[in-house]
Formats: C-alpha cells, structure tokens, sequence
C-alpha cells in the first residue's frame, strides 16, 4: 500500500480527538463564525480526514500562488487544485494573522476552528486561466467569478467533528478506515474507479478487466459531494452502486462513498483525484478518457483534449507513487454475448451494439426499453423511478400575465385534466408571486403533480414548464390574448399529447 501522499496521512480527526470537549467549549466563545457553503464543507471533510494530505487547512497565499502557477505547494510536492476559503469583503476585513474562526455545518453545527494565517485577495482571471484554461463557460470559472467570495483566507484547521452525514454512514469510510479494512483483508493492490455517473455492465467489465490485468482488487469510490449540474442525484446512483457491487466476484470489490466537490478541471482533476485514492490506499488508478471534463462550450468546443488527463498524470507518475491506468472502452459483441475492449476488435468486420448516453437518457424519458446485455434489469428499475417516461412525469402550464381571463382559463384546464385520470396529482396554484412558493414549482413538477398557474420570473429555467400565451416567447402560442376559452384548452391538450404527457 503507498504512503499517503507527503509521507503521512494528515488525519485531523484522530489528531484533534483528545481535546475535542475544549474545542467545542472554544468554538461557543469565539466571537467570530463562518457558515461553510457547501463546496467548502466538502473540502473540509477531506481536509480534516486526510483525504487531502499533506494539507491540514486551507491554502495559504505562497501555496495558493504555487498551485495555480506550477501546480505545486511551497514544500515543492505536486498539488494542483487551489483548495481555499473563500469568504466576502465583509467578513475578510475582521479578520487577521491568529485570528481564531468557528466554521459551522448548516450555520449551527461547529465543525472546526480555523487560526488564520493570512487573508488575500486572489487574481481570479489568472486562477481561471491557469488552472481551467480560461474558457468564460467553464463551470468552475463562472464559480469563480460569479459564486466565490473576493477574498481567500489561508489557515490551519482544529477537527472538531466531521460534517454530519444522515445518509449512507455506513459508506463513508474515511482513508485511515480504508486503509485499515484493506490491511484486514490482505488487499495490497487496489484499483480504485472514480465515477459521478449510474454503473452499467461496461462499467463493471472494464473495471473487472483492469483488475484482473494489474492482479489486484476494485475500489469503486463514487462522488457524492458535488459533480457537474444536471448529473443524476447521489441517492438514485448510489442505490445503483449497490446493486452493481453484488455483481462481483466474491471478494473482489469494495464500495465507498468520496464526499468530494468536483471542479470538472480536467487534467488537473485527474492528478487531484489520483492524489486522493493514494490518500485512501488505492495503488493505481483509472483515469477516463476526457476524465472530470465538463464537455463542450456554446460553440460546441472541447473544454479538454479527450487524452489531456491520462497524460497529465502518467507525466508525473514517479512522483504520484500510483499507477495509471488507462480507461479501455468495452463494446458489446451480440453473437458472441459478451463486452470486449475496442481496441481488440475489427469494428469493419465485427457486429457491436452500444447505447450513449444521450440514448439511454431517452429511452429514460420515453419509456423505452433497455436490454439486459447493457445494463441489469435491478438498476434500470432504480433510474426509472428516478427518471419515470413522459406520461409519469410533472409539467407546468403557466399562462401569460397578457392572457384575458386567467381564472376561468385555469379552472377549465383544471377540469379537462382531471377528466383524464393517469394517476397525475393535478393542482391549480395560486402563487402571488410569493417567492417562497414559487420555489416548490421544481419540487411539484419533480414529483409528478401537474400544475397551472400564471406567468412568473424565469418560468423559462424550469424543467418542463410551458408558458401559453401570444407572446413571442410563449411555448404554446395563442393567435391573440382574448383566444375563447376552449380553443386554447385544447390548444394545451394537444400540446401535452405531442409531448406524451398524456396519452390517449
């Protein structure tokens, strides 16, 4: 098993154990308080359980400057994602060198305490050149600009607790707990899967694949932190990692749970998350083609090279003391019944069946079936109640404040809906423009409920929301405004129909 990554495993928690009464009895007194948002609460778990060794706290200004300009610490180790406390001007000015902070879980629950060591004004274009290549649309550079506070404060950590987990606790093992149950069963070469994504029966092939090649055991260590906006929910994927996990050989693989934030910074991504499963025991490590890339920009660009990431890390390999292990794409062979490497195959000659993720995505969305060869009929059970078809899913007709008679026009298609049946929850909602109302909209529409209401700010950013109207920005457009009351309900039907949310 290889040594953490600096030589010793910076785990906070067991360090802090001894004097955790004291520093819950300091952490009611200190006089100032940062509530952690929820990137940083993932980054202080990982700085706390030695997941991020050798750090022990939040970059200072000469770490910080080293890793965005040489992807290096001041000591001279590789390290190549600024991990930093950003915070507000506001709060940036009460602070100084010594100065004491608790920083809390959910503004109530004292995580740690922080001694500053220095507070500074970061050069985000550089940051977001350097380490993100610059791109405006990158995910982690609009974070930069248009979420992260002005100011970085660096300074060591005190653990008090772990950031507390209501799900999943017997998943989220710590490094010292891996390392530990890896050591009980004589595990000493361990291949760890880094994934944000639902497993299908490729994905446990290639893993299977690259253990048998390197004579070692499977770590399947998913994110559950934060990924990449729009990626399935935690829940619904690690309900999938679980039934995936039984289809192992006895004693082969292992599942754990990383509650890590994910940059989706490409190459430098991969060094971190090659970092990280050396921090937990791992002794190679899988890297994806475009690993931890957030895709294309608006002008269908590339944000990485499909092969940036495995070079970057095989580049330095001597100094990660892990092994890499390059992402074989498997394909599935119909008259021979199994999944064999691409690159093994003569694709001119050979029938092969794959389904993309775009596809599956679909037939999700369509009810459309998905065959045992790619994924276990288990998991495909467990996205569909996640991502049910059209005719179980919620939507939301909202009409035009230019409409003339709303009421009646919303009491008509409350009554020509429920004549359908279907199973559909279906409400007519009053919302005032009452902002704590109109945030329930994604939650009624995610559950199914069928809703009507009037028109709302940024009724366009919401999944499955249609506004009828004769506006030019209308989805269910209107000749005019006074349209009678029935031509524009079964305008609205028929629209539902089109679109399989109902089905005659």
């Amino acid at each position: 098993m290889p040594a953490p990554h600096g030589g010793e495993l910076k785990d906070l928690l067991q360090r802090d154990a001894p004097i955790k009464t004291q520093l819950l009895q300091e952490a009611s007194e200190i006089p100032l308080q940062w509530n952690l948002t929820g990137r940083q609460i993932c980054d202080l778990e990982l700085i706390q359980n030695g997941g991020f060794s050798p750090l022990a706290g939040f970059l200072n200004k000469k770490d910080y400057e080293g890793v965005v300009q040489n992807s290096r610490l001041s000591s001279g180790l590789i390290w190549t994602m600024p991990i930093t406390l950003d915070v507000d001007e506001k709060f940036a000015a009460k602070l100084q060198p010594e100065t004491r902070v608790t920083l809390l879980q959910d503004n109530e629950i004292p995580v740690a305490i922080l001694t500053v060591t220095d507070v500074y004004k970061p050069d985000k274009k550089e940051e977001a050149k350097k380490v993100f290549r610059g791109d405006p649309e990158h995910p982690a550079v609009k974070y930069l600009y248009e979420t992260a506070g002005e100011f970085y404060v660096g300074g060591e950590i005190q653990a008090i607790q772990s950031p507390v987990h209501y799900d999943y606790p017997g998943l989220r093992k710590t490094p010292a707990q891996l390392r530990l149950e890896f050591e009980s069963k004589n595990w000493d070469r361990i291949v760890a899967f880094q994934t944000r994504n639902p497993m299908h029966r490729a994905h446990r092939e290639l893993t299977v694949r690259a253990a048998r090649e390197q004579n070692a055991k499977v770590l399947i260590h998913p994110v559950v932190g934060l990924t990449k906006p729009g990626d399935i929910d935690h829940h619904t994927r690690v309900r999938v990692y679980q039934e995936i996990i039984k289809r192992y050989p006895n004693g082969m693989a292992q599942l754990s749970l990383l509650p890590l934030a994910m940059r989706m910074g490409g190459d430098r991504e991969a060094v971190w998350h090659a970092i990280i499963r050396k921090n937990y025991g791992a002794t190679h490590f899988i890297v994806g083609r475009d690993h931890a890339g957030p895709g294309k920009n608006s002008a269908n660009v590339d944000f990485y090279g499909p092969y940036d990431a495995q070079e970057l890390v095989e580049s330095y390999k001597n100094e990660l003391d892990i092994e890499v292990v390059p992402f074989r794409m498997v394909t599935y062979l119909p008259e021979e019944e199994r999944y064999a490497p691409i690159d093994q195959i003569d694709l001119s000659s050979t029938s092969t069946l794959n389904i993309s993720g775009t596809e599956l995505r679909n037939r999700l969305r369509t009810g459309g079936s998905i065959p045992e060869w790619f994924s276990y009929p288990e998991v495909v059970k467990i996205l569909r109640e996640s991502n049910p078809p059209r005719p179980k899913q919620g939507f939301a007709i909202v009409l035009s404040n230019s409409l003339v008679n709303n009421k009646q026009l919303s009491i008509a298609l409350l009554s020509t809906f429920l004549q359908f049946g279907g199973g559909r929850y279906i409400k007519a909602l009053d919302h005032k423009n009452d902002a704590n109302v109109l945030e329930l909209v994604p939650d009624f529409i995610k559950s199914g409920t069928g809703l009507i209401l009037n028109e709302f700010d940024n009724v366009k950013s919401v999944t499955n929301a249609y506004l009828v109207g004769a506006d030019e920005d209308a989805t269910i457009k209107l000749d005019s405004n006074d349209e009678s009351i029935l031509h524009i309900v079964q305008k609205v039907v028929l629209f539902l129909e089109d679109n399989a949310y109902f089905q005659f």
